[in-house]
């Protein structure tokens, strides 16, 4: 079994977040061949936005369930399950991208309350920590003999998912193929906006992100060119499942926020750690202001050219602190979505209100981000 630090442990079924397994079993036995009755539920300690269990049946097998949140949502885009699922599914079955085997999609509410989709649970190892310091010492002996095939394996995942035609795997329809940062911006700003009128039980508002709309102005006047391909939404560390011996992605988890899209999205939201300062104390894990020689990991230009070779683009990325900037801002407003969920009572995170705090430091770095960009630029 993989060790609890490596991010696939489990707690009790939290208060607010049970399910029915008398009106769950019934259908699984239906939907899924070969499972076997009773199941055992619990919930995984990890993931911020769609609850996420861990079924055990009685010969042992695991399954992983992932559901929307109880209750009125605050965006009927967010939380889809539906979409996780579509997209799963496609990959699985007409590619080698990396990702658990779906069993079912239940969009009956009458089930469990609210839809819900049920996947492979993938036996490896996440980890939250991006400096891999809790691998074994023989694992981390130096970071370029095996911390790096880690990030390298990262960013070969990353790549992979990103030459995949999305037409030819049946995704036409799953995003527009232009202007996406263009549509993100706006449909961010949106979110953000319905996010800050959110009142917790004794009436006072979540509030606005701050600077938001200073950072709005600036996209619009700095966006980087077009480009389109599978996004994943979220892709991080700790939403990939290595294995459990080797520095390899075996699985990519939490497609919530895919789509089709900018890449360059994605390899922002892998290596902002990189741009966020390195502050002992500070919530916020970062890399920032910490020379190349002494970094644990790879530097960060080791993993971009890496990324631009594998999916032959050309190296440095033009306006690239623009993507950096956009990270950090819908970051924000993913954080400001869990701060409105822990005001109203929906957070599905045992860790959700830390997270909710670092709401406003993220904002405020991308606007230190934006304003680095814009100085650079004058001094060319």
């Amino acid at each position: 079994m993989a060790p609890k630090e490596h991010g696939q442990n489990t707690t009790a079924v939290r208060t607010g977040y049970q399910l029915d397994a008398a009106q769950l079993e019934p259908y699984l036995a239906k939907a899924i061949s070969g499972i076997s009755l009773p199941i055992k539920v619990s919930q995984f300690k990890l993931g911020q936005s769609n609850p996420t269990y861990l079924l055990t049946d009685a010969k042992g097998q695991r399954f992983v369930l992932r559901k929307k949140p109880a209750g009125a949502l605050l965006s009927s885009t967010a939380h889809a399950v539906e979409r996780e699922y579509r997209i799963l599914k496609a990959l699985g079955e007409n590619t080698n991208v990396p990702v658990p085997k779906v069993y079912t999609l239940c969009e009956d509410v009458s089930v469990i309350g609210t839809p819900f989709y049920v996947m492979e649970f993938l036996q490896g190892r996440i980890f939250s920590d991006i400096t891999l310091s809790k691998l074994p010492f023989e694992e981390r002996r130096l970071w370029y003999d095996s911390r790096a095939a880690f990030w390298l394996s990262a960013i070969d995942t990353l790549a992979k998912l990103h030459q995949v035609d999305h037409v030819a795997v049946g995704l036409e329809s799953y995003g527009k193929p232009t202007g996406f940062y263009r549509r993100q911006i706006g449909s961010l700003s949106k979110v953000a906006a319905a996010q800050a009128a959110a009142k917790d039980s004794e009436g006072n508002a979540v509030g606005p992100i701050p600077g938001i709309e200073e950072m709005a102005v600036w996209f619009k006047n700095n966006e980087v060119k077009d480009s389109t391909s599978i996004v994943h939404g979220d892709y991080k560390m700790d939403n990939l499942v290595f294995h459990p011996t080797e520095p390899r992605v075996i699985g990519m988890l939490d497609w919530e926020l895919s789509t089709i899209g900018h890449p360059y999205s994605d390899l922002a939201n892998l290596l902002n750690p990189y741009y966020t300062p390195a502050i002992e104390g500070s919530p916020m894990v970062g890399l920032g202001g910490i020379a190349d020689k002494d970094l644990p990991i790879p530097p960060v230009n080791i993993l971009l050219e890496r990324y631009c070779n594998q999916t032959s683009r050309p190296f440095p990325i033009d306006n690239w602190l623009f993507c950096i900037a956009f990270s950090f801002f819908r970051m924000s407003v993913i954080l400001h979505g869990i701060k409105a969920r822990v005001a109203r009572g929906q957070a599905s995170s045992a860790e959700a209100q830390f997270y909710a705090n670092l709401a406003n430091p993220v904002a405020e770095l991308a606007l230190q981000i934006a304003q680095q960009s814009t100085a650079t630029k004058a001094k060319l």
